[in-house]
Parts: structure tokens; sequence; C-alpha cells
């Protein structure tokens, strides 16, 4: 207790020269503690202009992204590669992508959509919605007036073509052409190219020149005919498949009329392909090559290239470098190439790992979902990721991805609104209980209730809008 005189004292100060402040004694602490008194910091974000994808987890503050505004400032290439475990928001995370990127006027998106439910592509409701109908390639349906397309369309420039009969023919081989066969398939292209004019030269055009070559491609290089024969007998054989084998009906016509290319979204429906058969990969080589030279236009759209189960075109050699190729060439006209796999491991330890490699060198976005712990070191090593971020992958839930953007790494949560919802639910056959199951007039109900909600959305994602932040 302060003596009467100091009180005495301090009064009479105060009163002459004003309250005085008293001096605190320091106070000892550690760094730990002590960072409680300062504001949280965030790492900056992506800018303002794209599309909205959720927010970032630790700052909570709104993710935005896209490819074609940070192209040329934050990114070197705007091809992106999306990894995790089934189940935990890659599909999802795709859809509301592309419905959002669909508000700007100038995107166009194709999806090659390998998986499905209910005998339809995952894609299909979107695509409803949207108005627009798949381009279901299906080998049961094509022979009975399905869709069909040629790889030798005229719309294909002639080294396109010849470079796609190689490709098609490789990957069904296992390994490349040698000369004396690719001298074969040679002629016998030039030969369909230059005699039929009067219709579109089809497969088996091809096939039927290859078993009958004509004599002055044999006198040209001084072979004999029964020679330039033997050289063409083995990619007759595998081109015939494509004839009149398991794959007939898709390829060997003209190609089907009244494919809309000028659509917002164009999805070919490849889920009633076998995903483990050689159809996979021919099947996106004849696609990718097709899109090459009728879809990617110097016309100043920008095009979005989204591939569900990439694997396919990444661990095949043939076709990894047909698709380097258009990514490359498509990067000049406003292509983003969106590729969604499982695992890494799927394509590093396969037989494209060089190509594979130089596809993910491509990618300068990569959006990682929950893996397990050893696959999500091993994708961590590959793709230069920090390790805090590795040693967190294994414990994401689902909806929550780190985000790589060329070096900017973050946790995203991402975001579903509510008219989303019911376009992106693709898991309905694993947690429907067997009371939905038998209540399917109920459940029919609540989808088409659902949908008709959704409607105001779509309306807004396929209208004229100005280009606005989504």
């Amino acid at each position: 207790m302060r003596d009467p005189l100091s009180v005495v004292t301090d009064a009479f100060t105060s009163f002459l020269f004003g309250k005085v402040e008293t001096t605190r004694l320091p106070v000892r602490t550690s760094t730990g503690q002590a960072q409680a008194v300062y504001l949280p910091t965030a790492a900056p974000g992506l800018g303002d202009s794209g599309v909205i994808i959720g927010r970032e987890v630790y700052s909570g503050k709104g993710y935005i992204y896209d490819p074609f505004q940070l192209y040329g400032q934050q990114l070197p290439a705007p091809h992106w590669l999306v990894l995790g475990e089934s189940g935990n928001g890659k599909s999802a995370l795709e859809k509301t992508y592309v419905l959002r990127q669909l508000r700007f006027r100038d995107r166009q998106v194709v999806v090659l959509d390998a998986q499905g439910e209910d005998g339809a592509g995952e894609w299909n409701l979107i695509a409803q919605e949207l108005g627009i109908t798949p381009i279901r390639l299906d080998p049961t349906a094509a022979l009975d007036h399905g869709i069909r397309l040629n790889p030798l369309d005229p719309s294909i420039t002639t080294t396109g073509q010849l470079a796609l009969l190689r490709t098609i023919i490789e990957v069904a081989m296992g390994h490349g052409l040698d000369e004396r066969a690719g001298f074969a398939l040679k002629v016998a292209h030039a030969f369909v190219t230059e005699t039929i004019v009067e219709r579109q030269p089809v497969l088996t055009d091809i096939v039927e020149r290859l078993r009958h070559p004509e004599a002055e491609s044999a006198e040209a290089m001084n072979v004999a005919i029964d020679d330039v024969r033997a050289w063409g007998l083995d990619v007759a054989l595998v081109l015939d498949r494509l004839v009149d084998g398991d794959l007939r009906g898709m390829f060997d016509g003209p190609t089907t009329v009244g494919i809309d290319l000028d659509a917002p979204l164009i999805v070919f429906d490849l889920s009633h392909i076998d995903r483990n058969s050689i159809a996979m990969p021919i099947l996106m080589a004849i696609v990718g090559v097709w899109l090459e030279h009728t879809w990617i236009r110097p016309d100043r759209k920008k095009r979005i290239f989204l591939v569900e189960e990439a694997w396919h075109i990444i661990n095949s050699p043939f076709v990894a470098q047909l698709f380097q190729r258009l990514l490359k060439f498509g990067r000049r006209l406003g292509l983003s190439f969106v590729a969604v796999v499982h695992h890494l491991s799927d394509v590093v330890d396969g037989a494209a790992a060089k190509e594979a490699a130089a596809i993910l060198k491509m990618a300068s976005t990569r959006t990682i979902y929950a893996q397990k712990a050893d696959e999500a070191r091993a994708t961590g090593r590959v793709l230069g990721l920090p390790r805090w971020a590795v040693e967190i992958i294994p414990s994401l839930t689902p909806g929550i991805a780190v985000w790589d953007v060329n070096g900017n790494v973050q946790v995203v949560k991402h975001l579903i609104t509510d008219t989303e919802r019911p376009l992106v639910f693709t898991d309905r056959a694993m947690t429907e209980s067997s009371v939905d199951l038998a209540a399917g007039d109920a459940l029919r109900a609540a989808e088409l209730e659902a949908e008709q909600r959704a409607a105001a959305f779509v309306e807004q994602h396929v209208g004229d809008s100005e280009s606005t932040v989504a």
C-alpha cells in the first residue's frame, strides 16, 4: 500500500502537468507465444479474374483460377493435371469448372467421357440440360446408324490422315511400324486419296489397296509387287479389325453428318467402350487427331479439352506423342488440356514414361486430392511439391485438394452450389440404399424436380452473357 505522502505528491503533479503514464515492466516470452499478437497472413491469390473454385482453407479467401487469364504472366502453359483417389471430388471439380467457364462467351469445351452410369456417360446430364446430344461412340450402335468418325475425313489433311493411320496401327500392334510396312501404307494411302474423289475415302479402301497394291508403286522402288503386298499384310490385318472386327462401324464410313463443332460443349461418350481394351487408346488417337484438324481454329476462342481417365492417353507411347504435339500446337491457338488421372504411378511407371514426363512437364497447374501416404510421397517427388503439402495429402477430406499453380501452392476447398449439385452428382449407385432402389418412381420424381431447379442456372451458362467473373 502506498504511503500518504506519495499519493499527495502524485495528485499535485497531475494537477500541474496532467496525468503521468506509468512505466510498465518488460514482459519476457517465447516467439511461439508472441506470434498470437500478429495478424494472420496467407499466400497471395491468383488474381480476381476468372472462375471461382472455392476457398483457400487457411485464410478463407476466395480462390479464383483461369488458365487463360494467367497464361504468360503466372503460367508458362495453360494445361492442367488433376490427381486423386476415387470419391474425393475430381469429377465434381471438373464439371463445375466447365459449367462456370461456359459463362464466358468465348469459351468452348470438349470432354472425352470414359466413365458411365445407367448406360450413359457421367456427363450425360449436363449435356442434356444444355440441350446438347453427346457423341456416343458405341460398336453395337454404330452398325445401326450410330456415330462414325472417319480417319480419312477430307477435313483432315493428307499428312494428318497418314499420321493418324500410323498411330492407330502402332497402338494396335504395340510397336512402331518398320520402314517396309510404312512404305506399303504410304503408297496405299496416296493411291486412295488421289483416285477417290466422288466420295469420302474410307478404311475399306485402304485395306483393299494394301491387299492389292498397284504395280506402279513397286516399280517406283524397283521391288517386286509381291514384296509390297507382303510388307502391307500386317497393316491390312490391323485395319481390318476396324472394318470388320470388334470395332467395326465406328470408323469405316463417312463421318456422321450433323456433329455440331460450334456448340459450347461437345461430349464424346466413350462409356460403352471397354476401358481396358486396345479400343480405348485407338479411340483417343482418332478423336485427338480429328479434333486437331476440325475443331481447333485460329478464331480467338478459348478452348478446353478435358479427358477423363487420361491414363489411356499418357500410358501409350504413340498416343502420348500425338497428344504432345497437339498440346504444343494448341497452346498457340488458346487450348487448355485438362487430364484427370487417379494415380501418377499409372503413367510414370508405364510403357510411355518418357512421353508421360513430357506431358506432365507441360501441365503448369496440378491439383492433388487425397492419396495414400506412399502414393503422395511418389507424387510429391515427381511434381516437386513442398514437404508440408505432401504430408497433408493423405489426410485431405473429400472436396479439399492441394493446388500447385506454377509453384504457388495452396490448399483449396471446392465449393458446389445447390443448383450445381444435381448436375454433378454421379455416385448414386454407391449411395442408394435398398429402400431407395425400391422407390424408383420417387427417386425419378426427385431427380426431375432437381433438374427443374437447375434450369435457371443452366440458362445463364448457355446465354450470351458478357464475360464476367463466374
